[in-house]
């Protein structure tokens, strides 16, 4: 045996030349060896042979490398051989080498797919008023029709090496090359030239963006109070604004609130969703979901579309409340009319039910199967509860027990998730959340489809669950056992349903009403799906939609399920994902929503999902999307979902969505409950977007104490702190972080009171409002990332950057110059909370230029804000920060404002997708409450930076020392977990890259072997990176 195995390593050796491999396929030597290896799987009973086994399959591998060798292979059915052989292996975990090498020739193997869809660009157009001369737009548009931009060319030419593990031992050489070739080392480059780019007097149209500078308030009435300089501590309140903060909901002693009485409100201020103050109105108050236009056309595509695809319920009460809410329609003009509408059609048995719900609208016998009990919907029966202990738990209540519950169902329901008796009041956990308001907004905002829907968790908000949400542990072999089931689509073609039922490109496309099919919808606001497929009986492939005007970026997701049975699992495979690697194979779950846990009491988004892996698949990337390469392959993110309820309508998503309709209807909401005594706010709109849509700036700071000249010209002489997001629209968590920021601002709190008085706030809180409405993950309507526009941006089809900047530009030429900028991201492939900032020297520290024999004069002010953050702010990371400025980040926000507007506290605030791997959050998923209170911790660590530059201070001195307690005491609470482990982490994930602003574009395939499990990977050998203590004292300071 010693012998053979010799010889085939020796033969397998010989086969890593294309030539050789070439010859071996034309005298028939696969199916020799293929014949060989199964006589050695059938007779190596007790498994002593391995290594000759594997020896068999190497040889294979390298044949396959080849085209020739792969067609062989198929011909002489070898799928089906290792198939059966790896079947029988996997019961032995020592026989996972043979497994694993199997796989791998398979999925080299498997015949390349292309994608089930007419074109790889957007089912929706946006034609543009400019066209650019070149580059990918230019591209797009410039293509013939009858170009198919779907096929991969890459087998129609000679031989080629396919991707492979990781063959070449040097590739992680040479990627640290490119990355160091990518770090910035001209150093006329690197030096701030501080150049506005624009005559001062075409600047001068911004001035209408600052009249707190010029602003004598002589119309304003200042009260005695505000005179005499108070601590505003004892101000009276119009409305109660959280502070965010993420402590358990049960520890109130942590949690900084303002307690308002709710009769002090006026009924104009009350920021109570209206489904929540009507139970305290003896129910008279009614909210609809009904938002359509009557001047709307019901002919357009839209229309149609809902009403071919099944989502208009067809039954009456029973099991169709929850459907009704699933996706709101938009057509009728009011409540009362809906009510008629619906009661006359189910009393008549005409199946013309509208889309829409009444909260709070009295029961009556409307169904036969169901006698009215009278009762209100959303209401509890303990009448008119003062309390959320006592609505929110009866909050779901169905009248007449509308939704069909199964009897685990009621089993689960009857116990109730610890610390929901402890919840706060509604209008404490959603201060800024309107339902009707929210309605409002929507009719207004334009989308390029015309959305005729409002997807159910977006009217009704979000409410942070009380419990942690850990980071998943890894299940050994569950990647390879989803690849195995794929491989099974070509061995067993016969099981294979291929279904369409779901299909943007074809609206016209037939519902299924057996009962066993699943519903899609993503006709709505940041919704993202746009073909279903159903793949086997309760397995489905779905593919997203590409950003408008380009041919790639699929990452978003945000769409609707419905027609599910409970307890049974279902399968979802996103089969056109394009990153090489994701934060799913290490932790992150999807989010859902479900309509029946909302109308029980728990609207929220939770992260739900079992199986949840992420692998290279064999559907096929035209060079056309692969920017030129050939051979390329899309990825596929799978999980697996067992629904809670029976027709329930669930929302799946990447992450948190927040909409453009929510940003403004939080902005209205804080507008209206704002003390304009105590706190100056204004709400502007820079420009309108390509789709029309207004771009709002905000302006927070806090009111002078009096006209006096003195109080006047502290006020005018703030400095400024502007704050920027969402310019990825896929990056919701960015959109969260920013919620928490301005909550804090307009707060009470004594720190946001010192930081009002010290600064004034300009803020765009959302740079891409029309991608973030169509639902795409990168780009803007003009097919181009914003974020590499802040070079030269064009005033038409880069509206908001280049007004963005002019505002940037404005200030330093009325030489108020921000003191700090920074722009709020998401990360999709690291963990924590970390920041891109811009530094010369430290840029020339990772370059093989001697720092020393260069003239550098920097001030290391532009770490403060960072190691303060470190401390007071528990999910975010130090060690993952970056200060390098690299060649391809010259046109991003953080650069440009660094260098021609002259920031020295540019920065890039990244907030992960997933979770933390230190401090009090480690081994916990992030969540809405996390990213709040992260920014309202940037908000905090502005205070040192107040004290620092020598601003006024008026903090009182005691809470001076509870700011030394906070920046002076690092946060060393962590959470035991088993989740998170070093060997989990491929060494491409936990590095600090400097690809900054989640610019994950030039992707390196790794780890492509059978499985991602931990054993296969060696964290030891991560980046080490620059620590705090390397750097000179001399050139450190806090």
């Amino acid at each position: 045996t010693s012998l053979v195995k010799v010889s085939l390593d020796t033969l397998a050796a010989l086969l890593r030349s294309k030539t050789n491999s070439r010859r071996s396929v034309e005298r028939g030597y696969l199916p020799v060896l293929l014949t060989i290896y199964i006589d050695w799987h059938r007779h190596d009973t007790r498994h002593r042979h391995m290594l000759i086994r594997k020896g068999i399959l190497t040889c294979i591998k390298n044949i396959t490398s080849i085209k020739l060798g792969r067609k062989a292979f198929v011909d002489a059915e070898g799928m089906k051989v290792l198939y059966n052989t790896s079947q029988d292996c996997l019961s032995v975990r020592t026989l996972d080498p043979l497994v694993n090498i199997s796989s791998l020739i398979m999925r080299k193997c498997f015949p390349k797919n292309r994608l089930p869809i007419p074109t790889i660009k957007s089912v929706y157009l946006f034609q543009l008023p400019i066209i650019p001369i070149s580059g990918p737009v230019a591209q797009i548009y410039n293509l013939a029709p009858e170009v198919d931009d779907v096929v991969d060319e890459s087998d129609d030419t000679d031989d080629t090496e396919v991707e492979t593990d990781n063959d070449n031992e040097n590739e992680e050489e040479e990627n640290e090359n490119k990355k160091n070739d990518d770090i910035e080392t001209d150093l006329s480059k690197l030096k701030p030239v501080q150049d506005l780019g624009r005559p001062v007097e075409e600047l001068e149209m911004y001035k209408q963006f600052f009249p707190e500078l010029t602003e004598d308030f002589q119309a304003y009435n200042f009260t005695e109070s505000s005179n005499t300089s108070p601590s505003r501590s004892d101000v009276q309140r119009t409305g109660p604004i959280i502070v965010p903060t993420a402590e358990e909901l049960s520890s109130k002693s942590n949690t900084i609130r303002a307690s308002v009485k709710d009769n002090n409100i006026p009924q104009s201020q009350q920021i109570l969703p209206n489904v929540y103050q009507g139970a305290g109105q003896d129910h008279k108050q009614v909210t609809h979901m009904d938002l359509q236009n009557t001047e709307k056309s019901k002919n357009n595509a839209n229309y149609q579309y809902s009403k071919q695809n099944g989502h208009t319920p067809t039954q009456c009460l029973n099991n169709e409340i929850t459907k009704g809410l699933g996706s709101m329609s938009l057509h009728c003009n009011n409540a009362s009319e809906d009510v008629k509408c619906w009661k006359s059609g189910c009393e008549s048995g005409i199946e013309n039910k509208p889309r829409f719900l009444t909260l709070g609208e009295t029961c009556s016998k409307t169904c036969q199967q169901i006698s009215g009990c009278g009762k209100s919907l959303f209401v509890s029966s303990f009448g008119q509860p003062p309390s959320w202990q006592q609505v929110g738990t009866q909050l779901g209540q169905l009248c007449c027990t509308g939704i069909d519950i199964d009897a685990e169902d009621e089993s689960s329901l009857s116990s109730e998730e610890p610390g929901f008796s402890d919840l706060p009041e509604p209008g404490v956990l959603q201060p800024l959340h309107d339902p009707d308001l929210y309605v409002e907004i929507v009719k207004t905002t334009k989308s390029v489809p015309e959305y005729g829907e409002v997807a159910y968790p977006d009217y009704f908000g979000h409410i942070p669950p009380p419990f942690k949400e850990p980071l998943i542990e890894r299940t050994y072999g569950v990647q390879r056992t989803k690849i195995f089931q794929d491989i099974e689509r070509l061995i067993h073609a016969n099981d294979i349903i291929d279904k369409t039922i779901y299909d943007l490109d074809c609206l016209s496309y037939p519902v299924s009403e057996d009962g066993e099919t699943l519903r899609f919808n993503s006709q709505f606001e940041s919704g993202n799906l746009r073909k279903a497929i159903q793949i086997r009986k309760l397995e489905y492939d779905l593919i997203l939609n590409s950003d408008i005007n380009s041919n790639h970026h699929h990452q978003w997701f945000y769409f609707e399920v419905s027609g599910m049975r409970n307890a049974i699992p279902y399968r979802f495979n996103i089969i056109n994902c394009e990153k090489s690697n994701s934060q799913f194979n290490y932790g992150m779950h999807p989010i859902m929503y479900s309509v029946q846990e909302a109308m029980l009491g728990r609207p929220r988004w939770v992260r739900t999902g079992t199986d949840i892996c992420y692998y290279k698949n064999h559907f096929s990337r035209s060079s056309i999307a692969a920017g030129g390469l050939k051979g390329k392959s899309y990825y596929t993110l799978t999980f697996t979902m067992t629904f809670p309820h029976k027709d329930d309508v669930c929302y799946f998503a990447y992450h948190y969505p927040y909409t453009y309709s929510t940003l403004q209807m939080h902005i209205q909401k804080l507008e209206a409950l704002h003390d304009p005594q105590q706190v100056y706010f204004r709400r502007d709109s820079i420009c309108e977007t390509l789709g029309g849509n207004p771009c709002p700036v905000l302006t927070i700071t806090s009111m002078p104490e009096s006209k006096s000249w003195e109080n006047l010209h502290q006020f005018r002489n703030r400095p400024y702190i502007f704050l920027t997001s969402r310019v990825h629209p896929g990056e919701s968590n960015s959109s969260w972080v920013m919620k928490g920021t301005l909550e804090f601002l307009m707060s009470n709190n004594l720190t946001a009171q010192s930081l009002r008085d010290s600064y004034i706030f300009k803020i765009v809180p959302m740079l891409n409002p029309d991608g973030v409405i169509n639902g795409s993950h990168r780009c803007s309507l003009s097919g181009e990332d914003l974020n590499r526009q802040w070079l030269t941006p064009h005033p038409e089809l880069h509206p908001t950057i280049y007004h963005t900047k002019g505002l940037l530009q404005y200030l330093a030429s009325i030489q108020h110059t921000p003191l700090v900028f920074c722009d709020y991201h998401g990360h999709s492939r690291k963990k924590n909370v970390f920041m891109y900032g811009c530094s010369i020297k430290e840029t020339m520290w990772q370059t093989d230029v001697s720092a020393s024999s260069c003239d550098l004069q920097e001030d290391l002010g532009y770490r403060t804000l960072p190691k303060v953050l470190n401390q007071i702010a528990p999910a975010f990371c130090m060690s993952s920060c970056s200060f390098v400025v690299e060649k391809s980040k010259e046109s991003t926000a953080r650069v440009v404002v660094w260098r021609e507007v002259g920031v020295a506290r540019s920065y890039t605030m990244e907030s992960t997708y997933c979770g933390c791997d230190q401090g009090k959050y480690k081994g916990q998923q992030i969540g809405t409450r996390q990213l709040e209170e992260m920014g309202a911790k940037f908000c905090i660590s502005l205070l040192r930076l107040k004290r620092m530059t020598s601003v006024e201070c008026r903090l009182p001195p005691s809470l001076l020392d509870v700011e030394n307690d906070l920046i002076d005491t690092r946060c060393n609470v962590t959470s035991p977990t088993t989740h998170v482990l070093d060997e989990d982490e491929p060494r491409c994930l936990e590095e600090v890259d400097y690809s900054a602003e989640s610019s994950d574009e030039q992707d390196i395939d790794l780890n492509e072997t059978a499985d991602f499990d931990p054993q296969y990977f060696d964290a030891s050998t991560q980046e080490e990176q620059l620590s705090d203590s390397e750097i000179p004292k001399r050139d450190c300071f806090l």
